[in-house]
């Protein structure tokens, strides 16, 4: 879905956390960045892929990666995601959909025979120096971590 590719800067962006917080891309200057984007918070899929991220958490610290999540969701609900499932990385409230958009992960989706408008689960591997280092597409919700950090 996303034209963004291997070896391309990250597009800059700056969104509210789910404690209101901004945070921008340029905060993770000279670290690694995992940046996942999912549909919904607290949806089947969404919460597999974020406990596997979380369970994961301290191996991504060792090798040096911060992990950030976005979707559309709002503050509060991000915020009830993080507290139901005890995640202890950032969730971005991207309700204008700004970053969700520079990174070209919303468009036409099917399910269970439905067309609509939504984001592509797609996580970004960023670099020190802001490049994109990996670009997964297909995410396996339950093995996730794993296909980051192999």
């Amino acid at each position: 879905m996303t034209s963004l590719k291997i070896g391309d800067l990250a597009p800059q962006f700056e969104a509210k956390d789910q404690e209101g917080n901004t945070v921008k891309l340029t905060d993770y200057a000279g670290k690694k960045l995992v940046l996942f984007f999912y549909p919904k918070a607290s949806t089947p899929g969404c919460t597999a892929e974020a406990c596997d991220l979380r369970d994961n958490y301290q191996s991504f610290l060792a090798k040096g990666y911060e992990v950030l999540g976005v979707s559309a969701d709002s503050g509060k609900r991000q915020q009830n995601f993080i507290n139901k499932n005890e995640l202890p990385f950032p969730l971005l409230a991207d309700e204008d959909k700004a970053v969700i958009e520079a990174f070209n992960v919303w468009g036409p989706k099917k399910f269970m025979g439905k067309e609509y408008d939504g984001i592509h689960r797609t996580t970004f591997v960023i670099d020190e120096k802001g490049i994109i280092e990996d670009i997964i597409l297909k995410v396996k919700t339950k093995a996730h971590a794993l296909q980051i950090l192999s």
